[in-house]
């Protein structure tokens, strides 16, 4: 399955990613670097998502089995990764 969009912070802004994404059929939604000559024109709602994304990271990285990843199997890191997401989800249902 292919992405509609890749969302990245300024440091990914190059000529290089972003033809590589339009080959691919990817949108970039990269803001620009202040010290290109072009600004290039991105989707600011989209680019929202990105911090939504790295603040449940952020949570689940606080939980040490999903920080230290001790678990050798694909399956139980992946369930660690279940009851880390459901704690959170249910502590901010509860609030």
């Amino acid at each position: 399955m292919k992405p509609r969009y890749l969302l990245a912070d300024k440091g990914y802004d190059t000529n290089a990613i972003r033809d590589r994404l339009k080959e691919d059929g990817v949108r970039a939604t990269i803001p620009s670097k202040s010290n290109r000559v072009k600004a290039i024109r991105w989707n600011k709602a989209i680019y929202r998502e990105r911090n939504r994304i790295e603040r449940m990271i952020g949570h689940l990285k606080i939980n040490r089995a999903v920080a230290t990843r001790y678990d050798k199997l694909a399956r139980s890191f992946l369930d660690a990764l279940h009851i880390a997401a459901i704690r959170k989800c249910l502590r901010t249902a509860t609030l």
